[in-house]
């Protein structure tokens, strides 16, 4: 078991490193959770520079948010991650980000539009917004689960994106993929009305990114990063 979380603290450790280079948090804003078994999350801590985060820094805490193991505190937004692993069964892991271009639109509190192809297949339509309440409070929470729904990309008004998967990497990816749609939106409005894919269309590619594409890509997958890949299997 402990090589086990040894391994889930280095793979967290490497996405947040991932995330601050990609320039979709700054300084220790944002937080990243894996859920390692049904009753096990591991955690960032509150407060520590992500260049400066080690895996000892990482918290061990339970199903009901007591802490198991680690020196730090964790993330105050503990409560949200929380709320997100016991209403989504399929989901293992959260990416919490505050980029630039998707937090504009949370500033305004509007949703990001599903235009673009690769969004909406790895978040399946529209990013709404939750509605806003102060960080780290149950009542985020809650408005969260409420505009996540069974999507994998939610926003947080007047505070940044939460995006969710099965595996890390992919809630890193669904981060990434919404701060791009959220750019070219910005620009594609400055050239024109935006238009969005219809919800046959969302629903046909998304269906098809869940029991085709996502299969495929994992059979492909070295021996090595299957491992990576791997949360709670």
């Amino acid at each position: 078991m402990t090589d086990t979380i040894d391994h889930h603290q280095q793979t967290i450790i490497e996405t947040a490193l991932q995330m601050a280079k990609e320039r979709l948090v700054f300084g220790s804003w944002g937080n990243i959770s894996l859920r390692i078994d049904t009753e096990k999350i591991i955690i960032t801590p509150s407060g520590i520079d992500y260049d400066k985060m080690q895996c000892e820094d990482l918290v061990l805490v339970d199903s009901a948010g007591t802490i198991l193991a680690g020196n730090q505190r964790p993330s105050s937004e503990l409560p949200l991650h929380l709320a997100i692993y016991n209403q989504r069964q399929d989901v293992h892991a959260i990416v919490h980000t505050h980029s630039i271009y998707a937090t504009s639109f949370a500033i305004v509190r509007q949703p990001i539009p599903p235009v673009v192809e690769d969004l909406v297949q790895i978040v399946g339509g529209t990013v709404e917004i939750a509605e806003y309440a102060l960080p780290g409070t149950d009542e985020l929470a809650r408005n969260v689960l409420v505009a996540l729904a069974d999507r994998n990309a939610v926003l947080l008004a007047n505070h940044g994106v939460v995006g969710v998967a099965a595996e890390i990497t992919e809630a890193l990816k669904v981060c990434s993929l919404v701060e791009k749609t959220a750019q070219s939106v910005i620009f594609a409005r400055l050239l024109g009305d935006v238009v969005g894919l219809s919800h046959r269309d969302i629903e046909t590619m998304r269906t098809f990114y869940c029991e085709e594409y996502r299969p495929r890509k994992r059979d492909k997958l070295t021996p090595i990063e299957d491992a990576g890949e791997k949360t709670n299997e």
